[in-house]
């Protein structure tokens, strides 16, 4: 069994120009790109009256959809080769994000922190999971929280962590029951969370800090990876790609979404190039490729509508800020981030 050391002496590497540059000009890029990323809001907890747009399966058959799918798969299987040439991790250029890997024994507790705050707080809006599946009102919808209430405690607090990742498991029926079977696939980030902290629990003591074997680590981040990719896939069909009148809906109701209105972008248009690139961030999800990259740029369009839909959409996405941040820490050191990613360091690339 391998384990993670708390401090990985710094290698001193005469990093060649070229490999620099290319960081360099990787993180401008999400910078620049960041900007323009069409904004990430959760269309079903603010479009009025959700229920009356149905999937429509057939949408994702229009040239454009197809288009932008392969455009995505293609990008997410050209980035892997490429990452295994770039220098790892791929922030180090960038002095406070060598820091992170001093946070690397606590990133269950940090995930488990950011996954019970939410259900803990959503508890108490009477909504199971997601700000969109209301409880039924009265003593029976009560008592159907009382239990998110303690699984979001037990993971704040660090305790039975194991037993509250299956609780959330075991969640299954009763999101079909309140909400049908799609509330499977766009809660799937609380699926692939509990699985991490059930394979990789944060310790009692020593404020949480884990150590971390590289095996363990793969196991427990594959589901993390999936879980997350498979929620933003999902959203991106299920609010955009495949219900179209859906995300009509929502640019007419919040103009200010469509970046790109200034330049002619229809709101058709828009929702195809959103559902997009939300489809792309999923797939570089799941791969895990340069995993600090994809995580500042898939915090980017969440981010940008917290102004526009205050507590409620940061509240509702704490579960995937968890994962952004578990994403950005593993990534801070050579050994967690081809954990995470499962590539290997090919001979002659330099590390930080």
């Amino acid at each position: 069994m391998r384990l993670i050391p708390l401090m990985v002496p710094r290698r001193r590497h005469i990093v060649p120009v070229v490999a620099r540059g290319t960081v360099v000009a990787l993180i401008v890029g999400i910078v620049v790109a960041g900007s323009a990323v069409p904004a990430g809001a959760h269309q079903e907890w603010f479009v009025n009256a959700p229920e009356a747009y149905p999937l429509d399966f057939g949408a994702l058959l229009r040239p454009g959809v197809v288009f932008a799918a392969a455009a995505a798969v293609a990008v997410t299987l050209l980035l892997r080769p490429v990452a295994a040439r770039l220098p790892t991790p791929e922030l180090a250029v960038i002095k406070p994000a060598r820091r992170l890997g001093s946070l690397v024994p606590w990133v269950p507790r940090l995930l488990a922190a950011h996954l019970g705050v939410s259900l803990l707080v959503l508890a108490f809006d009477r909504v199971v999971l997601d700000p969109g599946i209301d409880v039924p009102e009265g003593v029976g919808g009560t008592l159907l929280l009382v239990p998110q209430a303690m699984v979001g405690g037990l993971l704040i607090a660090g305790v039975l962590v194991r037993a509250a990742s299956v609780a959330i498991m075991l969640t299954g029926p009763l999101l079909v029951a309140l909400q049908g079977p799609e509330a499977l696939v766009t809660l799937a980030v609380f699926v692939g969370s509990a699985a991490f902290l059930f394979v990789l629990p944060p310790r009692l003591n020593d404020g949480g800090r884990t150590d971390l074997d590289l095996a363990t680590l793969r196991r427990a981040t594959f589901g993390l990876k999936l879980g997350a990719g498979v929620t933003l896939i999902s959203l991106a069909i299920v609010e955009k790609l495949a219900n179209p009148e859906m995300a009509r809906a929502m640019l007419e109701q919040e103009p200010l979404l469509n970046l790109l209105a200034p330049f002619g972008v229809s709101a058709d248009a828009f929702a195809v190039v959103a559902g997009s690139v939300e489809l792309l961030l999923g797939l570089l999800v799941i791969s895990g490729a340069l995993p600090q990259v994809v995580a500042i740029l898939t915090a980017v369009p969440f981010t940008a509508t917290l102004a526009l839909f205050g507590a409620t959409e940061f509240l509702g996405h704490l579960p995937l800020y968890g994962v952004l941040l578990s994403f950005l820490v593993l990534g801070s050191l050579e050994e967690t981030s081809h954990s995470l990613s499962g590539l290997r360091r090919r001979a002659g690339v330099p590390t930080h």
